[in-house]
């Protein structure tokens, strides 16, 4: 139990130290880990897992959303909004139909989201934003 208390208070500590665009890489990293958990638990059956893990994929993804910065992003911002609505469909069907290849593809395209981000954010120094609403906002623009 002390490990477990240890481990959560180490990630608390690197999410309030993280820049924004570690926090973004850490978002998609819980996305994916969400839908693998979710792929995993296809083959035997337990449906109630699947759903709540792609669930919290989806709760993922929409704060994703949520957070761009549509006025100073522009057409960047409203393309990664249009792939957003993309993967949130496809999370649906993929859950509706217990569709492992559906969650594949949105586990390749999460990854492909988590690697630019990753590289963007080693590139560019850490940039202070305004948030655009309580809670969180990401900048997309450098």
């Amino acid at each position: 139990m002390a490990a477990k208390k240890t481990h959560e208070a180490y990630k608390d500590t690197e999410i309030q130290t993280a820049g924004q665009g570690k926090l973004i890489v850490m978002l998609y990293e819980g996305a994916i880990r969400f839908i693998n958990v979710a792929m995993s638990n296809m083959t035997p059956r337990k449906y109630d897992v699947v759903n709540n893990n792609i669930i919290r994929a989806q709760d993922i993804v929409t704060e994703l959303m949520l957070s761009l910065n549509m006025e100073e992003g522009g057409e960047i911002a409203q393309n990664l909004f249009n792939i957003y609505a993309y993967i949130k469909k496809r999370l649906l069907e993929g859950n509706v139909q217990k569709d492992n290849e559906v969650l594949t593809e949105v586990v390749k395209l999460l990854e492909q989201l988590r690697d630019a981000w990753d590289q963007a954010s080693r590139q560019s120094p850490p940039r202070v934003s305004v948030p655009a609403r309580e809670g969180a906002s990401f900048s997309i623009t450098g």
